[in-house]
């Protein structure tokens, strides 16, 4: 299997299909903070609706599918492109250009009926053989000391959003710059729990389409009209049995210590 530089794909995707821009869905943007905005105060009735709203919009978007490009901002980095793919089989795929190996490497997150996959993909900047490993099932996560977590807002956490059972408090925001749609504030309801998704501000089309999401480890905001989705998800390259790239940068290669002439000459003992 053959695959183009990730640089390459991204480029012509945005270059040929997504060119028209989305406008904002609001007069104001939010407060420029990760996390959701207050909700003590909503009011009860309104925190009801939200919560409704976004489980039925959270419903659309397990039925969604869509080819996409997004950009993807993390105070103090460059801006960065990440493609989300949604195949009508069900597969998906999610490539993050600079997403593991101290974000020198760039890896795809992968679903298809034989599990999940992180996937190493060739750029312009990191030149590597694409490959494939299954990380863990089907429906299953990441494993955290692998989990570059941009993946997560597309899929993994809409049975939550689904849940109203699940530990959260939801309340309409200010919509997201660049959004369309309807944006929601979600955050756990104990403190004493782990929050069972990432909490933040999440933006859905009517459609259930994701147009922004602002989360503790960036900003995810569409760039453009989504295209039609390919019947499946074709992996970046082999499936193999080494290890997942891991997140943190590899270790620099050790240094060979060097000799000069004067290090091989044998120096005579005294004569008596």
């Amino acid at each position: 299997m053959r695959s183009r530089p990730l640089s390459r794909v991204l480029s012509a995707l945005a270059a040929t299909m997504l060119t028209a821009g989305l406008s904002a869905c609001g007069d104001e943007p939010a407060e420029p903070s990760a996390g959701p905005s207050p909700s003590a105060s909503a009011p009860e009735e309104d925190v009801t609706d939200a919560r409704v709203e976004l489980a039925a919009r959270a419903a659309r978007a397990e039925d969604h599918r869509f080819t996409a490009l997004y950009t993807f901002d993390v105070p103090g980095e460059a801006q960065r492109s990440v493609m989300a793919t949604m195949a009508t089989d069900g597969s998906w795929r999610v490539d993050i250009p600079r997403g593991a190996l101290g974000d020198t490497a760039d890896v795809a997150i992968a679903e298809t009926e034989a599990g999940l996959f992180q996937c190493a993909v060739s750029s312009a900047t990191y030149q590597v053989a694409p490959s494939c490993v299954r990380v863990a099932d089907r429906g299953d996560r990441v494993p955290k000391k692998y989990d570059p977590k941009v993946e997560r807002v597309f899929r993994q956490w809409l049975p939550v959003f689904t849940d109203r059972q699940s530990p959260l408090s939801v309340t309409a925001a200010q919509p997201l710059p660049g959004s369309t749609g309807n944006c929601y504030s979600i955050d756990s309801i104990s403190a004493s729990l782990s929050a069972p998704v990432d909490v933040g501000i999440y933006c859905y089309a009517e459609d259930g389409l994701l147009t922004a999401a602002r989360v503790g480890f960036g900003t995810l905001t569409i760039a453009g009209t989504p295209a039609a989705p390919p019947s499946t998800i074709d992996l970046p390259g082999p499936v193999t049995g080494g290890d997942p790239m891991g997140l943190d940068a590899p270790p620099p290669p050790p240094v060979e210590p060097t000799t000069t002439p004067s290090d091989n000459l044998v120096v005579p003992s005294p004569s008596a």
